[in-house]
């Protein structure tokens, strides 16, 4: 018998090594910000000292074998930093960032069709120049355009040009804790500008510039949207889920329906994503297998199905996500196909370095990382696991092998959906097995709708059975997010833990697999420093004193905090807004460990509309303080203006001495500037919560 010899993952899959130096160069580059001229000099000493190395002796060379691969490393590592430094927007002589004064006419044209928001519309749109005085200074570069809702906006399309002279502002976080971080992901997206366009301040242009490329996605995804509108039940939670499902168009969603998709761990059957390519692949290889002709044929099996799913991929609106799974299925049937012997890893790793070649900034995006976790989650632990159990019913069988993939993964996404998200659903392997294949029949339906809307009876038919078993899919969800054990909510875990936590998965799976006491020994250790990290935070937790002032647009909240418990003030419309309470105080909560408890912090005095808390004197001032100059000014560490009080820092001067003005966001953008420039002249320390967001203090 031939002994067995274990090849090493890198061996099988060598496009892996050439993947993994240019992640670490993208991820230098965008932290790093290196010069380009250095990105160059180190790539070309890079080059210099490769190419030296051939030119040693024989001999050399085979006794400094592993020095070749570091070199081919590190050009690696700065190809992938000249990539990230290459597609970042702002290095481009041409954008508009770099000519832009505020008195400039903008001209733009609008890259979409506008999405509906509960107070405006948005569009993303191409700034192509600029007009200053009587020259035109030709530039590129994505702005994002808020238009008011009036009449004329509905009329907008893709492809209009408009001009408009209001200043295009810097895109800005709240500055909350624990909040999205929206500026750096419209930064991934070359999006470093937007303004507010009222009907008053922009003119349409009678020139029109469009893609007929893009032209057609758009025309077929609204047909299509129209088509599921026309036959699916009007319902707006069956519809939205109907044309999220079938082409990812998600601004009919009802955001508690999403919440509950969320809740119980299904939120990707929402997303256009690798399982419904996934679906359209196994529909189409199971399809042409039947047919006579074309399943002799490997290379038009491969053509067939290739196509197919470009096109599905391209109907659906050619989303970053579906190009990601097109691209991914693409090079695993090419590596199928043509490469019998090909590790299914290499077809994975060829992709994402294509993708990443491309645009460097998918490596941020979490649907990019969600989907290579997932599917690496069930090629390593879907056999391992389906192999633990042994049914001899084979319906039962077939049950535990799609529980088996579920399982497998949620192994390598919970960590970073935990990161993300603060929470993780119980009932994961409950709910997909109900709502996955639920899922699968009801897109199965919805595309033959759509390939037999030109009949006159079949598509109602096919209409009413799918908005029926979307029902279902609905209540089930409910059903199981009514539960008060669906979700696990309120974790907070850090970048560090989460590493960790990932470092110790691996280490697990390498012991689980070879069965080798050393990676058990190594699990434990990174156990041991994830026990450790995780205490650290505890400590800190519990040993905190904050004072923290939201930044919520034309809305007054703050929070005193003290260990893990915190006493929060804020208006009624905050208290009933779901949506500020989800995204911005309860994130900044969980990212504090603080708990919200019914009374007064002991630690916290409270007199009308003076605060002490923890050895700092706080007062908050709105329309109902009135008062007259003392004698002798109140000293204070903290004066809040809220809710547009009418009074001058003048005024508020001479009755007290304060370290720090802060202009809440419940005040009018006027009365800002207003105070802002009273405190200027005055000398006076001012935090404007709406320019430099939310006020965390660490007393």
């Amino acid at each position: 018998m031939q002994p067995r010899f274990h090849i090493p993952l890198w061996k099988t899959a060598p496009i892996i090594r050439l993947l993994v130096p240019m992640l670490w160069g993208i991820a230098v580059e965008w932290y790093g910000a290196i010069s380009f001229a250095s990105i160059l000099y180190c790539l070309f000493v890079g080059i210099l000292l490769l190419f030296g190395f051939y030119f040693l002796p024989i001999s050399i060379q085979f006794l400094w074998k592993p020095l070749r691969g570091i070199l081919i490393s590190l050009l690696l590592l700065f190809v992938g930093a000249m990539l990230c430094w290459q597609k970042d927007i702002r290095h481009q002589l041409d954008w508009y960032g770099n000519f832009y004064h505020s008195q400039d006419y903008v001209v733009a044209r609008i890259l979409e069709p506008l999405i509906e928001k509960p107070k405006s519309y948005k569009s993303i749109a191409m700034v192509e120049s600029l007009i200053r005085n009587d020259s035109i200074i030709s530039c590129t570069g994505q702005a994002v355009i808020y238009f008011s809702r009036d009449s004329i906006v509905n009329h907008l399309e893709y492809g209009d040009q408009i001009i408009f002279r209001k200043s295009l502002q810097e895109i800005q976080n709240t500055g909350n804790p624990g909040a999205f971080d929206y500026k750096q992901y419209a930064a991934f997206h070359q999006r470093h500008h937007q303004v507010f366009l009222k009907e008053s301040d922009w003119v349409l242009l009678p020139q029109k510039k469009i893609n007929r490329f893009q032209q057609f996605i758009f025309s077929a995804s609204t047909a299509i949207i129209q088509g599921l509108r026309k036959y699916i039940s009007a319902d707006p939670s069956i519809q939205g889920i109907a044309e999220a499902l079938l082409i990812g168009y998600t601004n009919d969603l009802d955001k508690d329906l999403v919440q509950a998709y969320s809740n119980t761990g299904v939120v990707h059957i929402i997303a256009i994503s690798g399982m419904h390519l996934g679906l359209i692949y196994v529909m189409l290889t199971w399809i042409f297998s039947k047919i006579p002709y074309i399943k002799k044929s490997a290379i038009l099996r491969y053509i067939l199905i290739l196509s197919l799913l470009w096109v599905f991929s391209l109907l659906t609106g050619a989303g970053a996500s579906v190009i990601r799974s097109a691209v991914m299925f693409s090079f695993m049937l090419t590596g199928q196909t043509f490469f019998k012997q090909s590790s299914i890893y290499n077809s994975l790793a060829a992709a994402a370095l294509v993708m990443l070649a491309y645009n460097p900034f998918y490596l941020w995006e979490l649907g990019f990382q969600l989907s290579y976790l997932a599917i690496i989650g069930i090629l390593v632990f879907q056999k391992p696991l389906y192999h633990l159990l042994y049914i001899p019913y084979k319906w039962l069988d077939k049950i535990w092998e799609l529980a088996a993939v579920s399982i497998a993964a949620q192994i390598l996404t919970f960590p970073i959906c935990m990161y993300y998200f603060h929470q993780f659903p119980n009932f994961f392997l409950f709910t997909n097995l109900l709502t996955v294949p639920l899922s699968s029949i009801i897109l199965i339906l919805e595309i033959l709708l759509m390939a037999f809307s030109w009949l006159p009876q079949l598509p109602i038919y096919l209409g009413r059975l799918t908005s029926m078993l979307i029902q279902w899919m609905n209540d089930i969800v409910l059903w199981v997010n009514a539960s008060e054990w669906a979700v696990w909510k309120g974790i907070s875990i850090s970048w560090l833990a989460t590493g960790l936590l990932y470092a110790w998965l691996i280490s697990m799976a390498y012991w689980l697999l070879g069965r080798q006491l050393k990676q058990l020994i190594i699990s434990l250790i990174i156990l041991l420093g994830l026990c450790i990290s995780n205490a650290y935070r505890e400590w800190g937790a519990a040993t905190q004193e904050r004072f923290i002032v939201y930044q919520i647009p034309r809305h007054f909240a703050l929070d005193f905090i003290v260990g893990k418990q915190l006493y929060g003030i804020s208006d009624t419309a905050v208290k009933a807004n779901k949506h500020f309470q989800n995204t911005t105080i309860d994130a900044a909560r969980i990212y504090f460990h603080a708990k919200k408890i019914p009374k007064p912090l002991k630690e916290l005095y409270h007199n009308n509309f003076f605060y002490q808390f923890a050895g700092k004197r706080i007062a908050i001032i709105d329309q109902a303080f009135e008062c007259i100059i003392p004698p002798q000014k109140i000293k204070l560490d903290y004066l809040v203006l809220t809710n547009n009080p009418s009074m001058s820092i003048a005024f508020l001067n001479q009755v007290f001495e304060v370290k720090l003005f802060i202009l809440d966001a419940a005040n009018s953008l006027w009365k800002i500037g207003k105070w802002k420039q009273e405190c200027e002249a005055l000398h006076l320390r001012f935090h404007s919560i709406p320019e430099d967001g939310a006020f965390v203090s660490e007393i």
